[in-house]
């Protein structure tokens, strides 16, 4: 993701800066104005999080493109998915998010979707920023000769797409007794897992649900910020947890005793049930667990790898005809539902299991093998990801016995471990990711490349 100012990162998951410090309303009006102009004539779809900051930016973006003579339909505070799968559903030429999904809540940013219910191709967002980039500043929005309209329903209409799809099976939820406790982080799910959930008739204890936009815990939804989550669940003697990040796209688990499986484990999950009631293609990005390798192994399916970036998963998904993908962070993609990230579906999937094979969460994952992973934050060497750039294709020539694959950064595969460094899409960052048998092997495999690549921790 490129730098366009002060705080603000520009790429294929949107655009994302600080509120005040790059990012403000005339930027989310001009990238509004943008994108319309793009745009075959007909309706827009529009929503946000509850972040601070989040209605102003939409009444700037509402603005622009009544301004350019649209038809805006707004969802209100909703999912990020629940935006992507109406942008399909009503019909729209694009829809436009109000959300910096897991980053902190000093952030903000605008993500973009396409007529088929994606987010925009990257070609797309590439000519998105130049055509911004050629014509800064705010629009003229005095003349507002568009109209706006809310959809109360939009909610319940996900709930429903999710009921009918392959490997979710609510007759089964209902009668197994099942009993969570939901993280909603204060954010745009927190009003539609648990609902849903509790109209399939599993039992909800709610933690952080008020859709507030407070954030009660650090947004992305990783092991180390759900404590408050693990003492719910044992306190409560829930069967699991479920986390949520911000705009709802993301899910993590929380197994019976309250330890965290780790983000990674939710899309190896999902996509075993879903294998189980429809085999075939599954896809994922470069950084995501070989899980997902292993599961796609005992169905006898292949495994599509992408660089990260959730369109390319799309991307990859529709050329190969997967039935389920998704990235490691926690993003499951059910193409029945809709073709994005989708914490509700992940659920869905997850719960459908625990009731279908009638055990609990710790004998589920145990049907698929485990492995140590390790993810590092870095500091990006000044030069930013140029300078990276050139430190990777340095660093691959120290290690011709691995498979390297230089689609998205570097990732270096041997027969038991593997290491993915890229710089981020959504921070001004580079991710270093590894996994190997055991957490001794990952540390010194990821201290071994960033010595080698002279990057330190953040």
């Amino acid at each position: 993701m490129e730098a366009t100012g002060p705080a603000l990162m520009a790429g294929v998951s949107g655009v994302r800066g600080v509120l005040g410090a790059g990012l403000d309303t005339d930027v989310a009006a001009g990238y509004a104005a943008a994108f319309a102009a793009r745009l075959s004539p007909g309706p827009v779809v529009v929503a946000r999080d509850p972040r601070a900051g989040g209605e102003g930016l939409l009444t700037a973006v509402v603005s622009a493109l009544r301004a350019a003579g649209r038809e805006v339909v707004d969802l209100g505070v909703v999912p990020t998915p629940t935006l992507l799968l109406h942008t399909r559903l009503l019909e729209a030429v694009g829809g436009i998010m109000i959300t910096a999904s897991h980053n902190p809540a000093e952030w903000n940013g605008l993500k973009f979707a396409d007529p088929a219910g994606h987010y925009i191709t990257p070609e797309d967002s590439r000519a998105l920023i130049a055509a911004v980039a050629a014509a800064p500043g705010a629009p003229d929005t005095g003349t507002l000769s568009g109209s706006v309209r809310t959809d109360p329903e939009a909610l319940l209409r996900h709930r429903d797409a999710v009921a009918a799809a392959a490997g979710v099976e609510v007759e089964a939820l209902g009668g197994a007794g099942l009993r969570v406790v939901v993280d909603g982080c204060g954010g745009a799910g927190s009003i539609l897992l648990p609902e849903s959930l509790e109209a399939w008739g599993v039992e909800v204890e709610r933690l952080f649900c008020e859709p507030d936009g407070t954030f009660p815990r650090p947004a992305e939804p990783v092991p180390e910020a759900l404590g408050a989550l693990g003492e719910s669940v044992r306190a409560s003697g829930a069967h699991l947890g479920l986390a949520l990040d911000p705009d709802g796209d993301r899910l993590a688990l929380v197994g019976p005793d309250g330890i965290p499986l780790g983000e990674e484990a939710t899309l190896a999950l999902a996509a075993r049930r879903v294998l189980q009631v429809r085999p075939g293609p599954v896809a994922a990005n470069l950084s995501t667990s070989r899980m997902l390798d292993d599961v796609a192994a005992q169905a006898g399916v292949p495994v599509v790898r992408t660089p990260v970036g959730e369109i390319n998963v799309v991307e990859g998904m529709l050329a190969h005809g997967a039935v389920i993908g998704g990235e490691g962070n926690g993003g499951v993609i059910h193409p029945d539902v809709v073709l994005g990230r989708d914490a509700l579906s992940a659920a869905a999937l997850v719960l459908s299991a625990l009731a279908v094979e009638a055990c609990d969460l710790p004998v589920l994952r145990a049907r698929i093998p485990a492995y140590a992973m390790l993810k590092l934050r870095l500091r990006l060497p000044a030069g930013g990801a140029g300078v990276l750039r050139k430190a990777l294709n340095a660093a691959a020539g120290h290690y011709p016995d691995a498979r390297a694959d230089r689609r998205d950064g570097l990732r270096l595969d041997w027969p038991d471990r593997w290491v993915h460094v890229r710089p981020s899409n959504t921070e001004p960052i580079a991710r270093l990711i590894v996994e190997a048998p055991d957490p001794t092997a990952a540390r010194e495999l990821a201290g071994r490349v960033a010595e080698r690549l002279g990057l330190e921790e953040e």
